[in-house]
């Protein structure tokens, strides 16, 4: 009589290893093989590792057991084959690998989940009115810290003042960031706190408004190093929590790993405590804020991959120009809505090139934040440059790249770099891009398709918390270049949409490839972590608008459950 394995052990008593192996069965999967073309499966196993094993076209047929050949004189009995760990009928839900944030701020948006947070004020006065309530409910803090708002959503056209944020709260300092972090805007009591007065300066790429001969309220870039200087830091205890918000709410979004742009030395070691807890599910892909960051977290060298393909810093972050919103992202010409302005270099160019050259010899990745057209050529030509000293696969990164010449399209194609971009921009920003630059400018503008054509690595991301961490919000956006509202009607400029496939492969492949990660997460392939997610629809037939809402019923991270709607 044939039994199974696991029957004849548990009748014996025997003992016999904890076994992890398991297979999810009866789904509707949906995948991205190695070659970027969209595959679909019936079931996966996944190996003691938490690796995937295998994928199954059909249904998941149980081997029989089979009693093993009387070995040879002298040679051992041969190992029983393992039974499995789990399996888990999923009931045909729809199976896909869990999705991944190319470029995100990993603490600034746990810290907006425990702050003031005005990205849903659809007014000055809305805010106002919600900055004094958070006042009120939170009295004795010394100071009030807050991200969010946004002056275009407003309707205001131009920058709220430090006179309408003394209305809200006058008697201690209040220093609350753009929604980009682009900008901050303090009230009175925050501007005599940090010492600025009328003769002060703003740094190099950085602007002060002014009204009236005095510092009106705004800060733009570097000059929010004048305010940030005096603003208490979170405390160790504020950043554990943060961090736990955040993971928590990437999960339920369908996040498995993300790109954390912009590293400090504090952040990562608020990484490392969550992950000495047991505590880091997420994976997070690490970039240093600048060189000091990037020597204090690594030392000489990109660090190994750490709690199982969990964490890792292998790169460093620099910021070339700032954003449209707060008119900072650097351009070839004039802004059309502020003559005069160009917006704000950040970096030099030979203290760039310099720059890059000290992470890249020690084979640090260099991602470089450029929004603006002249910021994309001025790296475009640094990468050039340094393409000829530092050979290999470097996959140098372009952050955002937004506003594109035409003219440079073609060159991202070249020398391996990935351009990394937030779909979710371009339908946020489509009305002010094209009061910043005017029409006839924007040839090159959120170029997606473009970049395909071009053979670019195009990794997507949503810039959180400047937006919204839902991937499935970034893959209708790239599908439809339309907003929530779904306008503009047909997609703005359409010819830059891309396919499902390319978007869900830019949130999955192609966004680990950007952060070296290939070869560990990021597809539902035989030999990496099984990552992946069961939803609530076949995105794969939906309308780009019902892809917008789809629900995250489970998330699994190398083999384990850690997220299940609703518990």
């Amino acid at each position: 009589m044939k039994l199974r394995f696991l029957a004849i052990i548990a009748a014996l008593a025997l003992p016999f290893p904890a076994l992890a192996s398991g297979v999810i069965d009866n789904v509707n999967g949906i995948a991205i093989d190695a070659n970027g073309k969209l595959v679909r499966f019936g079931a996966l196993m996944i190996d003691d590792d938490g690796k995937v094993e295998k994928l199954i076209s059909g249904r998941y047929q149980e081997p029989e057991y089979q009693r093993p050949k009387k070995p040879k004189k002298g040679q051992p009995w041969p190992e029983p084959p393992k039974g499995l760990a789990f399996k888990l009928d999923a009931g045909g839900k729809v199976m896909i690998p869990g999705l991944i944030d190319a470029h995100g701020h990993v603490m600034g948006f746990g810290l907006s989940l425990v702050t003031l947070d005005l990205s849903d004020t659809n007014s000055l006065a809305d805010a106002q009115a919600k900055i004094r309530a958070y006042a009120q409910e939170n009295t004795g803090r010394k100071w009030i810290i807050g991200t969010g708002w946004n002056q275009e959503k407003w309707g205001l056209g131009r920058f709220p003042t430090a006179t309408e944020l003394d209305a809200s709260v006058g008697d201690i300092p209040v220093w609350l960031e753009r929604v980009d972090g682009h900008a901050g805007w303090a009230n009175s009591a925050a501007i005599r706190a940090a010492g600025i007065t009328a003769a002060s300066k703003a740094p190099a790429g950085g602007r002060i408004e002014m009204a009236a001969g005095k510092p009106a309220g705004v800060f733009v870039d570097k000059a929010m190093e004048l305010v940030q200087k005096v603003v208490p830091p979170p405390a160790p205890k504020d950043r554990d929590i943060a961090l736990e918000k955040a993971q928590r709410a990437l999960l339920a979004t369908g996040v498995t790993g993300i790109a954390d742009m912009g590293t400090s030395i504090e952040d990562w070691q608020a990484f490392r405590r969550s992950a000495d807890r047991g505590a880091l599910r997420v994976r997070i892909m690490a970039y240093a804020a600048g060189l000091t960051n990037m020597t204090l977290i690594a030392g000489p060298e990109p660090t190994p991959w750490l709690y199982d393909d969990h964490l890792r810093l292998g790169g460093v972050k620099l910021l070339l120009d700032g954003a449209l919103g707060s008119r900072g992202a650097w351009l070839k010409a004039d802004y059309a809505d502020a003559p005069g302005q160009r917006g704000l270099p950040m970096i030099p160019d030979t203290p760039l090139r310099n720059i890059m050259s000290r992470a890249a010899m020690d084979n640090f990745q260099i991602a470089v934040h450029a929004i603006g057209d002249a910021a994309n050529s001025e790296i475009l030509d640094a990468i050039q440059e340094l393409s000829e000293t530092y050979k290999g696969d470097r996959r140098w990164r372009i952050e955002h790249a937004q506003i594109i010449d035409p003219a440079d399209l073609p060159r991202f194609g070249q020398y391996g770099i990935v351009a990394s971009m937030q779909p979710v921009h371009e339908a946020s920003d489509w009305r002010m891009a094209t009061a910043r630059m005017g029409e006839a400018r924007l040839g090159g503008a959120y170029a997606w398709k473009a970049m395909l054509d071009n053979r670019v690595p195009l990794a997507f991301g949503s810039d959180v918390p400047v937006e919204s961490p839902n991937p499935f919000a970034g893959i209708a956006v790239a599908m439809s270049r339309q907003d929530a509202k779904g306008e503009p009607a047909g997609g703005w400029t359409p010819q830059q949409r891309v396919s499902f496939d390319a978007a869900l492969d830019g949130f999955t492949r192609q966004a680990a490839y950007a952060g070296f990660a290939d070869k560990r997460f990021g597809s539902l392939v035989p030999g990496q972590r099984a990552d992946f997610l069961l939803i609530d629809r076949d995105i794969s037939i939906a309308p780009a608008a019902d892809i917008r809402t789809t629900q995250v019923l489970e998330t699994w991270i190398g083999g384990k459950r850690v997220y299940v709607k609703g518990q």
